[in-house]
């Protein structure tokens, strides 16, 4: 539903060089898991989701906004195993593609119903306020040495989490929700974007490239302010917290694959794998207890406790 509905937006219009980036880029495909967040939401307190579906492709449409703009100022090649706008295209074409998405996302969350508007439109405006805050938390964080946890959990959970969350959030709005239920659902989301991204950290690198999706030890290569990095100089022996900051100075003067093996090894040894798993089940039984709190019979809640253990990859 949400893909036939992202292919037959009306994209087909002048000048082409303006929208045809953005189709490609929703083209691109993803779990779309955002949208159906906000769907499955919406389905707790109505059958019928189809009044939901447009919202829901403005969160999408967002969504990918944002990893357009993301792409650039990473100056990513690839996205999705296909070249990223400013690459098929140019920095130009991707700044003014993304901008004009950025609008559409806001025209497609608008059509719903009028009496629940301002409340979705408010909650939407923040959250998108929010996520532009956590990018650049992300960005102030490659020159600084003295990022906290704390300041990495806030970051992540303005960058990452708090877009799960609204797309609850805004489906039980439309849904007619009690606001008990809306937060709920919230901090569900909230939570459950923590554990997903504390997860990320982790796979990126203990995980198997054929099943993350990628080449693991990219965070570790450019020395990114991971949970990771941070407990480990945290935790660390002087010795072995010395041996670490080589590797981090050590630039392009060193092997990858060696970077990458002694990082990891230096990170078992400090014990930052098991502080990660203990953080992110943690994240994840609040995000349960959370939705134990909504007011529904439980088998109504089953389908989302099904996604979020799809999420995180667990089988119970």
């Amino acid at each position: 539903m949400v893909n036939d509905t992202i292919a037959s937006l009306p994209l087909e219009r002048e000048p082409i060089g303006l929208y045809a980036p953005i189709r490609y880029v929703l083209s691109l495909g993803g779990k779309r898991i955002r949208p159906v967040l906000m769907l499955m939401a919406y389905n707790l307190y109505r059958e019928d989701v189809s009044p939901c579906l447009m919202p829901a492709i403005g969160l999408e449409t967002y969504h990918n906004f944002t990893l357009l703009h993301d792409d650039l100022m990473d100056r990513a090649e690839v996205r999705r195993g296909k070249a990223c706008v400013h690459r098929k295209w140019n920095d130009n074409t991707a700044i003014l593609s993304g901008d004009n998405m950025l609008v559409l996302a806001f025209q497609y969350m608008m059509q719903c119903e009028a009496d629940k508007m301002p409340a979705v439109m408010r909650a939407f405006a923040k959250t998108a306020l929010e996520i532009d805050e956590g990018q650049q938390y992300d960005i102030d964080f490659e020159t600084r040495n003295d990022v906290t946890e704390a300041e990495y959990i806030e970051m992540i959970r303005l960058k990452t989490s708090v877009l799960l969350a609204c797309a609850l959030q805004i489906g039980a709005m439309l849904g007619g929700a009690a606001e008990q239920d809306t937060q709920a659902l919230y901090r569900f989301g909230e939570n459950l974007g923590l554990a997903f991204q504390l997860q990320d950290d982790y796979l990126d690198v203990y995980g198997d490239p054929a099943v993350f999706g990628k080449k693991i030890g990219g965070d570790i290569l450019c020395n990114k302010k991971t949970f990771m990095l941070i407990n480990a100089f945290l935790h660390a022996s002087a010795e072995d917290r010395a041996e670490l900051q080589r590797w981090i100075e050590c630039g392009g003067d060193c092997n990858p694959d060696e970077k990458i093996s002694a990082v990891t090894a230096l990170y078992t040894k400090v014990g930052v794998d098991v502080m990660a798993r203990e953080r992110m089940d943690a994240y994840y039984a609040k995000a349960e207890a959370c939705l134990d709190e909504v007011a529904l019979p439980e088998e109504r809640k089953q389908m989302l406790r099904s996604i979020a253990l799809e999420l995180m990859g667990r089988q119970s």
